[in-house]
């Protein structure tokens, strides 16, 4: 059912492009009648047998009717460009995730294939073998392509997933182009239930667009914690696994939901982490804070209120 699908969606692109050609106005019906046939061929799969991946925390897995989609688009953007690292690190997280049921299936594990844009090579960098290896993927099960037109990488993300070899495929863009749209996004998504294979779109420094993805989240860095010791202490001082803020935009859900999740790369698997009190990174607060000055008794006004002090440490 899903390749009958795939081909009527090839069919109504060759239409389109026909009237382009023609001059006439695209038909907007055929677009709207593709995606309802794609959707109708995939309600009829039982709902419960649909692969899913689950992050492991209850509030994010029923929020994602049980897990990330393994046969579907999920997008994760970031907002601006220097939180490119969040987006990359969660991305690949979820690749290291898929690494390992690979491996407790026996089925051996698989390698991961990250398809970037050149523009969004040179902005955001690419993947470090030996980063990837600490953050708990085998570098040597890992391919990176940049092609050097958009296009191009489309063409390379279709073809990997139909070929149904990689357990999970990246693809990586800098934020809203034009050739990559609605249109785009809805070929690779319906050729990923055709296939039975994830793909995670990651839009670095893009806005919120229409999509065909089932899930959109939004990535943002988050100030780690520290390292834990055996006894069960913390390290002053020290630098734990990294947090990222998740935003869950695109759902069924009628509100966005937002929390902390922490990799553990030894683990391979998300911990939930508490809110805290003070949201600012430890670069933006103060070293020590005070009480504000006690209110004179002799000024005929009232005093205004005075923000917390700061406590310098005496030299000697």
């Amino acid at each position: 059912m899903a390749q009958s699908a795939v081909a009527r969606e090839r069919l109504f692109a060759l239409r389109e492009t026909i009237a382009k050609l023609e001059g006439k106005p695209v038909p907007a019906l055929a677009a709207a009648e593709s995606e309802a046939l794609a959707e109708r061929d995939c309600d009829r799969k039982n709902a419960d047998d649909a692969p899913r991946l689950p992050l492991g925390m209850a509030v994010i897995d029923d929020a994602l009717e049980g897990g990330l989609p393994l046969d579907g688009l999920t997008e994760v953007r970031t907002g601006q460009l220097r939180n490119a690292g969040a987006g990359s690190g969660f991305v690949l997280a979820l690749a290291a995730m898929l690494q390992r049921q690979d491996e407790d299936d026996q089925r051996g594990p698989l390698p991961v294939l990250w398809i970037a844009d050149t523009v969004a090579s040179i902005e955001a960098g690419r993947p470090y073998a030996v980063g990837l290896r600490d953050f708990g993927l085998n570098p040597g099960l890992f391919l990176h392509a940049t092609p050097r037109k958009l296009e191009d990488a489309l063409w390379l993300a279709e073809t990997a997933i139909a070929s149904g070899v990689f357990p999970a495929i990246i693809l990586e863009v800098r934020g809203n182009p034009k050739p990559f749209g609605l249109t785009e996004s809805r070929r690779l998504n319906l050729r990923a239930k055709s296939s039975g294979r994830p793909l995670f779109l990651l839009r670095q420094g893009g806005e919120e667009e229409a999509s065909s993805a089932v899930f959109r989240f939004l990535a943002e860095p988050a100030p780690a914690e520290a390292r834990p010791m055996p006894d069960g202490s913390m390290l002053g001082g020290s630098i734990g696994n990294p947090i990222f803020r998740l935003t869950l935009e695109k759902s069924r859900n009628p509100a966005p939901l937002s929390i902390l999740l922490e990799w553990n790369p030894h683990d391979r698997r998300f911990f939930p982490v508490r809110q805290p009190a003070d949201t600012r990174f430890p670069g933006e607060r103060t070293a020590h804070s005070g009480a504000a000055f006690p209110a004179s008794p002799d000024r005929p006004d009232i005093q205004e209120e005075v923000g917390p002090l700061l406590a310098f440490a005496r030299s000697s």
